[in-house]
């Protein structure tokens, strides 16, 4: 069996910056083993897989070690590729997921593009953190906050941007917390934004996600709460860089952003 695989680096204009996801488009699902075994492959943080369906696509998402519920990157590079390398051509794209319907929507800009993703909003709540976080991150945080309904991620508050660039965090130590992904968050002074992130997730296999779209559909609300204004500029401050436009729209978050190709291949199995 042969099948095409594409990479793309999305929330970015330029090659070997932002997040690289790859795509594999599929006519019908493989079983979940062998969707595993090309994402660990892959060695991405995260591999996409598409599944036609009515008027949209089936979407999942695998990082090297495990499916996850949601991942924006991913969903950014898929549609830029639909877009861009099969021929996609309405200006809307309809994804069902384990996270419920996702949209992108293609907006011109000039002789550009940009692609907006249609997220549902994540909750979060308020918790109280012992000492152990303080010693996985090496700095003590402001406030911190799980997503409501889940323990699978944590949100940390620093009080300077300063202060998440510079986090050097115990890889192993955040391992063992419980949670399986920890995004370290400031306002964005002195890096010409709203707010700045980090996001550290080794527990599934990725030490440092260069821009985690997922993240945002709850760092939109709580910063836009923060700050009093409903659109926001962000940047992940990974080494490879992010940046998206976020905008709360009620229970949706709006997060617009680039993607560019890097690579077309072929898969055989």
């Amino acid at each position: 069996m042969q099948l095409p695989i594409y990479q793309a680096d999305a929330f970015t204009s330029a090659l070997f910056r932002g997040n690289p996801a790859a795509y594999v488009p599929l006519t019908r699902w493989l079983d979940d083993q062998q969707l595993q075994q090309i994402a660990a492959e892959n060695n991405l943080a995260e591999t996409a897989f598409t599944v036609p369906a009515g008027h949209g696509f089936e979407l999942r998402w695998f990082t090297p070690g495990e499916e996850v519920p949601l991942c924006g990157h991913a969903t950014l590079a898929t549609a830029h590729l639909l877009w861009s390398e099969l021929g996609f051509i309405d200006d809307e794209i309809h994804f069902f997921t384990r996270s419920g319907k996702l949209i992108v929507r293609r907006e011109r800009e000039g002789e550009g593009e940009r692609l907006a993703l249609d997220f549902p909003v994540q909750n979060i709540q308020p918790i109280s953190l012992g000492e152990e976080y303080t010693d996985a991150l090496g700095v003590a945080p402001l406030s911190a906050m799980e997503v409501a309904g889940s323990n699978d991620q944590l949100l940390v508050e620093f009080a300077s941007a300063d202060i998440v660039a510079n986090l050097e965090p115990d890889m192993r130590a955040v391992a063992r917390l419980p949670y399986k992904g920890v995004i370290c968050t400031a306002p964005g002074d002195g890096f010409d934004c709203d707010f700045v992130s980090r996001f550290f997730a080794p527990a599934i296999g990725i030490d440092e996600d260069p821009v985690t779209g997922s993240a945002h559909t709850y760092m939109t609300p709580f910063w836009a709460a923060k700050l009093d204004k409903p659109a926001l500029k962000a940047r992940q401050i990974s080494a490879r860089g992010g940046e998206l436009d976020c905008e709360l729209n009620g229970e949706r978050v709006i997060m617009r952003g680039r993607a560019i190709t890097y690579l077309r291949g072929q898969i055989t199995l």
